[in-house]
């Protein structure tokens, strides 16, 4: 018997503040969740949607996240 184990990217998004949320890859695309919340803000085709997604979620006028792959 053999166990399989699928890694999915995983990217975190860094503001001023710290963490603000994060982007995960998988089979259906770019999975975005805040920092904080209790569920997923959506799926995107590409990572550049999920990244401005993202900042879109963020507290207006906050300057554009570092991502960093984890």
């Amino acid at each position: 018997m053999s166990t399989t184990q699928t890694h999915h990217p995983l990217w975190v998004a860094y503001g001023g503040g710290g963490v603000v949320g994060s982007i995960r890859k998988d089979d259906d695309g770019y999975t975005v969740t805040m920092a904080g919340a209790d569920a997923v803000t959506g799926t995107y085709p590409t990572m550049e949607i999920a990244k401005s997604a993202l900042h879109a979620h963020m507290s207006p006028g906050s300057d554009w996240p570092m991502f960093r792959e984890h």
